[in-house]
């Protein structure tokens, strides 16, 4: 029996477990072996003796007047052979003998052992390392499971899942690694311990490690944001105003960040001063591109507007999204990237839709649409009339009550709308006035000898009111002149030597002009 003792003790150490748990177990397996080999209902106890350490099992029975259950009661005349002094009511213990149990029995009794143990073991484990999450561990690659490393921590096994690993990183039995405990799980068959190379915490830790500002609360860390393999953004700030938060992080020539990019394998660490103002954290935060203006939109839900030139924006954006995916998860905002002329087409648009609103759907009723189709769009979310002309009959038959004559009917209404935008074809000549002076039944020749006097008249009846307004006797105009090209004649010239209207027009202001200069002579 000192062996059983012994095994005990050497179980316990090994797997870090409470002795008495171990007990406990062997007497469980005990009791489970006994009913499965005697095939009973009856109630078993098994006793560890303090003196000799053997395991002694015992059927347990009640001592009473009228047996009605014999596997559970017992006569008291049956009592009292075996404890004299048993009464009505007393609990009776048989012995049984344990060398009976076969092999069968003693699997059993294994197999529940060993389950026990796991159960107190996984307890254990979790209660040391439930409440060390985020911590910074060492550990050894022990073996490799498919696309998960298993891990040795020293007192229980840890695993490292394939989403948990940096793309960068591949591992070899016997490799040290250095991780972030992620979550303990009580429940899980395998190792309750889960640590991670992809957490945005190892990168917390590493840099706690390395910058002593960090590590005596000097410069402390805002928040992370990390794409494990890629690029990390890591916001810091400064308690006391004589030190530089990026400069501490940075290092002496960058080596106190590059001791940590090398234990990253490569991976690229933006550190960025934080602030508590949010517009100067996102222009911060969005480096290297250079930000002209930042607009907060929602502060409630936390939604802005970062407006970069045109030859930033792909810079801001970063490769596949990430700049600004890192960034609006270092800011927990949500950030609109758009460029200069991107706002200003939005602008546009905008002022667009205010000088011209779109029409309402039941503006298609006059063209022959019925008001119930009218209000079911409507109520569907297709309200205007752009938004239905933009859709297909696949998309409208997806609305409720929408069926394909409905959408031939929609059609029908949409395009007679838009017919009224078409560019109506050119009228005839001789339905269009274009002199009106002239009849229209006149040869051109006529109409344009018109036109000419309407012109001379208009020239001469402005050059009147401008020499009236400067003071000059209206008659000098009529006194004709020796040159004989100054007089303004009402009377139509030949076509021929006058030429266009418009011509003719010219040459009047020429001569109200020269008029003009004589008149100022004779004064």
């Amino acid at each position: 029996m000192e062996t059983i003792f012994q095994s005990i003790e050497i179980l316990s150490k090994e797997k870090g477990i409470d002795p008495q748990i171990v007990l406990d177990a062997v007497k469980d397996a005990m009791l489970i072996a006994a009913r499965k080999h005697f095939r009973t209902t009856e109630d078993y106890i098994a006793e560890l003796h303090e003196k000799t350490g053997a395991l002694q099992l015992f059927a347990v029975k009640r001592a009473v007047e009228t047996v009605e259950d014999p596997a559970k009661e017992m006569t008291l005349a049956e009592a009292r052979r075996i404890n004299p002094e048993a009464a009505v009511g007393a609990e009776i213990r048989i012995p049984k003998k344990t060398d009976l149990l076969g092999r069968i029995s003693a699997q059993t009794a294994k197999q529940v052992i060993f389950q026990k143990v796991r159960e107190a073991e996984r307890e254990t484990v979790f209660n040391e390392y439930s409440g060390r999450t985020g911590e910074l561990v060492n550990c050894t690659v022990k073996r490799v499971e498919g696309p998960d490393y298993i891990l040795d921590l020293g007192k229980t096994e840890a695993r490292l899942p394939k989403k948990e690993q940096s793309r960068l990183e591949s591992y070899s039995v016997g490799d040290r690694v250095r991780c972030v405990i992620k979550v303990v799980d009580k429940s899980s068959k395998g190792p309750g311990v889960v640590v991670s190379r992809a957490a945005p915490e190892l990168v917390m830790r590493l840099f706690e490690q390395e910058v002593p500002e960090i590590y005596d609360s000097t410069v402390t860390i805002k928040g992370c944001a990390r794409e494990a393999g890629e690029r990390t953004k890591i916001a810091v700030q400064s308690r006391d105003r004589d030190v530089d938060s990026v400069g501490a992080c940075v290092g002496m020539k960058g080596m106190r960040v590059q001791s940590i990019i090398r234990e990253l394998r490569g991976e690229k660490i933006d550190i960025i001063e934080y602030s508590e103002d949010a517009v100067t954290f996102a222009t911060h935060a969005l480096s290297p591109a250079k930000i002209s203006r930042v607009t907060i939109i929602d502060a409630l839900e936390k939604h802005m507007e970062v407006i970069v030139d045109d030859s930033q924006l792909s810079l801001a954006i970063g490769k596949k999204g990430q700049n600004v995916r890192l960034a609006a998860k270092l800011l927990a905002w949500k950030v609109d990237i758009k460029s200069e002329e991107e706002k200003r087409q939005e602008v546009e648009s905008a002022m667009a839709a205010l000088v011209n609103p779109p029409e309402p759907v039941s503006s298609l009723i006059e063209y022959g649409l019925e008001e119930e189709l009218a209000t079911r769009l409507a109520q569907a979310g297709v309200d205007t009339i752009d938004k239905l002309g933009g859709m297909t009959p696949e998309q409208l038959q997806e609305i409720p009550g929408v069926d394909p004559e409905m959408v031939e009917s929609i059609r029908d209404s949409v395009t007679a709308y838009y017919s009224q935008f078409e560019e109506a074809p050119p009228a005839a000549m001789d339905e269009v006035e274009i002199f009106p002076a002239a009849d229209s039944e006149a040869p051109l020749e006529t109409a344009l000898e018109t036109a000419t006097e309407t012109a001379i008249e208009t020239a001469i009846e402005t050059a009147i009111e401008t020499m009236e307004g400067e003071g000059a006797p209206p008659e000098d105009l009529e006194a004709p002149d020796s040159a004989g090209n100054r007089e303004l004649s009402p009377e139509p010239r030949d076509l021929e030597n006058a030429g266009e209207s418009d011509t003719i027009i010219d040459s009047g202001r020429i001569s109200h002009d020269e008029s003009e200069d004589s008149s100022s002579q004779s004064e």
